[in-house]
C-alpha cells in the first residue's frame, strides 16, 4: 500500500483550462491526487487567488511561469511566488546563472517567513527538437543543450529540472541521483501525442528516473477523467515494455 501512495504522489495533473471554475471541478474530480499545476493561461486568467484557493483544498501547487527576466525582476517573483505557498516553481535556465542564483537567495530567504517553494529549472521545452533548435540559431541537440543548462542549474542552486523523459537518464547519469527531475511529455500507451515531440509512457518515465510526471490533456480532455486517471495509476503499477514516442525526434 505504502508503494502505491508514493507512485500516486509522483503524478501533476496539468490543470490547462479556461478558468476556476473547470480547475476547481478537476480538483474535485480527482480526490486522490496531491499535486496541480497551474501554467501561464490560466494563472493569467485567474491570478494568485486560485493558487490560495487549491491550497486551502489541501492540494501541492506546481506553479509553472517559466520566469525570465532580469536576476532581480525574477528573485521578487519567486518571493511572490513563496508567499503563495506554491511547492515547486520553474525558471528558465537560459536566463542565466546569475538569474538564477538570485532566484536560489530570495526562496532561501523567504524560507524563514514559511515555506519555500522548490526551484526547478526549464531546459529545453519537450515541443522543440534539434531542428527547432537549428532555427533559433543553437548548433547543438537537443540532449547536450539540456545537459548543459541542468549542470547551469546545479551550479546555482537550483533544486532541479524539467526536462522531457528522453533526457531522464542521461541527467540521472551526468549529475546524481539528488536533484529532481520533473517530466512533462508524459503520454499513456493509449493517448494521443498532441504537439509534444519527445515523450514518453507513464511508467517508463519513472524507471528512467523521473521524480514526477506531468500529466494533462490524458486526464483532463477525458469524458471521465478519475477514471483515465486511475487507468495511469494501473499502468504505473504494470511492467511496461514500450518505448512509446523514444526517439521521435
Amino acid at each position: 500500500m505504502k508503494n502505491k501512495i508514493s507512485t500516486l504522489s509522483k503524478i501533476i495533473i496539468a490543470l490547462d483550462v479556461e478558468n476556476k471554475q473547470e480547475a476547481l471541478s478537476l480538483i474535485s474530480q480527482l480526490k486522490e491526487a496531491e499535486t496541480f499545476k497551474i501554467g501561464l493561461k490560466l494563472f493569467i486568467a485567474e491570478g494568485p487567488s486560485l493558487v490560495q484557493t487549491v491550497r486551502r483544498l489541501g492540494k501541492n501547487v506546481f506553479l509553472d511561469l517559466k520566469l525570465h527576466d532580469i536576476p532581480n525582476t525574477v528573485a521578487e517573483a519567486v518571493r511572490m511566488a513563496a508567499k503563495c505557498e506554491v511547492s515547486l516553481l520553474t525558471l528558465h535556465a537560459s536566463g542565466g546563472l546569475e538569474m538564477m542564483r538570485w532566484a536560489v537567495k530570495a526562496a532561501k530567504e523567504e524560507s524563514l517567513k514559511g515555506q519555500r517553494p522548490k526551484l526547478l529549472a526549464v531546459t529545453v521545452l519537450t515541443s522543440l527538437s534539434d531542428e527547432d533548435l537549428k532555427k533559433i540559431g543553437m548548433e547543438t541537440s537537443t540532449q547536450s543543450q539540456v545537459l548543459r543548462l541542468a549542470h547551469l542549474a546545479k551550479e546555482a542552486g537550483l533544486d532541479g529540472v524539467v526536462c522531457s523523459p528522453q533526457e531522464i537518464g542521461l541527467i540521472r547519469q551526468e549529475i546524481g541521483s539528488n536533484f529532481l527531475i520533473v517530466t512533462p511529455g508524459i503520454r499513456p500507451s493509449w493517448a494521443a501525442s498532441h504537439d509534444q515531440k519527445r515523450i514518453m509512457t507513464p511508467s517508463l518515465a519513472l524507471k528512467e528516473g523521473a521524480d514526477y510526471l506531468v500529466i494533462g490533456r490524458p486526464i483532463i480532455k477525458a469524458s471521465l477523467p478519475r477514471q483515465a486517471f486511475l487507468k495511469i495509476c494501473q499502468e504505473l503499477n504494470s511492467p511496461v515494455n514500450s518505448t512509446y514516442g523514444k526517439n521521435s525526434t
